[in-house]
């Protein structure tokens, strides 16, 4: 299975900030930001919720699992 993370740009500009800005708030580089919105980069739980909580949202609303074909 893989992570979709496709999400996590339309959420990130929904809730208006910048990559640097979730960033700073996540406690990770802009770069790590930028890997997991292009689906290079599968943060890990503890990541995945502090991303949630910084975007007032779920995990399960930024990250899916879909089946590999």
């Amino acid at each position: 299975m893989d992570v979709q993370t496709s999400s996590l740009k339309q959420v990130r500009k929904a809730a208006g900030y910048t990559q640097a800005q979730l960033a700073q708030l996540t406690g990770v580089s802009r770069q790590t930001i930028i890997a997991t919105e292009r689906g290079d980069y599968a943060p890990s739980v503890y990541l995945a919720l502090r991303i949630a909580h910084s975007l007032d949202t779920t995990v399960e609303e930024i990250f899916s699992l879909q089946e590999e074909a």
